[in-house]
């Protein structure tokens, strides 16, 4: 992500209603929204999307707002997908003293009571971003142990660092950005490259292969060759 991107916000609702406006409102002020009804979705969300910010409601069906915060914390830097320094906004019915900070203590960011103002909520969507405006401009990517800084372009896996060529980190960053999907050589010539067709160039294959063994040095398979197309990073536990 770039510093003039959009920011992207999860909301984690359960009421049709609320997650609707929320929705709308959002979306009309400029933001890139993800919808879930569900911790488990927000869940599978955060890790798959990576959201700058997170609006979720204390009363999610399938769990509590404030277990997905700590759930969200608790997160393994090293191995998980999920960010677990995403700035997340709760939303409760209960406002007394004790909800508020039973909510910070577990790693809520913002908390604001319903029935609530919309200009008072995206006034505070705003402030969490600007806290968190370095994060965002990092574009930071993680797909299991790997992880990408584009703003430093440091790559670690498991915290070890991996020494890349900068046509190297760029096709790794482009296959990261979409860790399960299959890219044609075409596709990734051109957008890495920027060739308009492939003729005759192993530039593609020569890269690719170094890629591969170099975030394989410990075991690890990250890069996968199939006959014309490259496909990369695997889905977590695929082998």
């Amino acid at each position: 992500m770039t510093h003039d991107t959009p920011a992207t916000i999860l909301v984690a609702e359960d009421d049709p209603a609320t997650r609707t406006f929320l929705a709308d409102e959002l979306t009309a002020d400029g933001y890139e929204l993800l919808v879930a009804e569900t911790a488990a979705d927000a869940l599978r969300l955060l890790g798959a999307k990576f959201p700058d910010l997170v609006i979720l409601d204390v009363g999610l069906p399938d769990a509590s707002g404030l277990e997905l915060v700590r759930s969200v914390r608790a997160a393994d830097g090293a191995v998980s997908r999920v960010d677990r320094d995403t700035p997340m906004l709760v939303l409760s019915g209960r406002c007394g003293e004790v909800d508020r900070v039973r909510a910070f203590d577990q790693g809520a960011d913002d908390f604001l009571a319903k029935p609530f103002s919309y200009p008072e909520l995206r006034g505070r969507v705003a402030a969490l971003l600007r806290r968190s405006d370095g994060r965002r401009r990092t574009g930071r990517v993680r797909v299991g142990s790997l992880e990408l800084d584009p703003a430093s372009r440091a790559v670690t896996i498991a915290g070890r660092p991996v020494a890349l060529t900068q046509k190297e980190f760029a096709l790794l960053r482009g296959l990261a950005a979409a860790p399960c999907t299959v890219h044609t050589k075409d596709e990734l010539l051109r957008t890495v490259w920027g060739f308009r067709s492939r003729g005759a160039t192993r530039t593609l294959d020569s890269h690719a292969c170094r890629l591969r063994a170099k975030l394989g040095a410990e075991g690890d398979r990250f890069v996968l060759n199939v006959w014309g197309v490259v496909l990369g990073p695997p889905k977590p536990g695929q082998p």
